[in-house]
């Protein structure tokens, strides 16, 4: 993304692929609503803003978890105009913990189908 395509002034902490940690990335990934985000936006394969996800909480809690995932390493928050758009960080994701993504987005899946959701 270039930085015409950002808001300036508007930049969000994001931690560097060095500084992911895995019991971070985990605990995100931990929270059923932060696992349905990760999924849409596997599903998706493309950058979403936070409105395309209709999570049963309210406001604040939906932004909770957008921040545990952001700050986790999990996602990419960026500011475009007045949309946060969301893009998962798989490659540094899969270069620090491989397969661990697709494995939980996997066993996911397979949790939603055997539970009917």
């Amino acid at each position: 993304m270039t930085e015409t395509e950002t808001t300036p002034g508007r930049a969000l902490a994001h931690p560097g692929r060095a500084d992911i940690r895995l019991d971070a990335v985990l605990h995100a990934l931990s929270d059923p609503m932060r696992l349905l985000v990760v999924r849409r936006l596997a599903e998706a394969n493309d950058e979403l803003a936070c409105s395309a996800f209709a999570l049963p909480v309210t406001k604040s809690t939906s932004t909770h978890h957008f921040r545990v995932l952001r700050e986790s390493g999990v996602i990419c928050q960026q500011y475009r105009g007045t949309a946060k758009l969301n893009t998962l960080r798989e490659e540094d994701l899969d270069a620090l913990f491989p397969g661990l993504l697709s494995t939980v987005l996997k066993a996911a899946e397979a949790e939603a189908a055997r539970l009917g959701g």
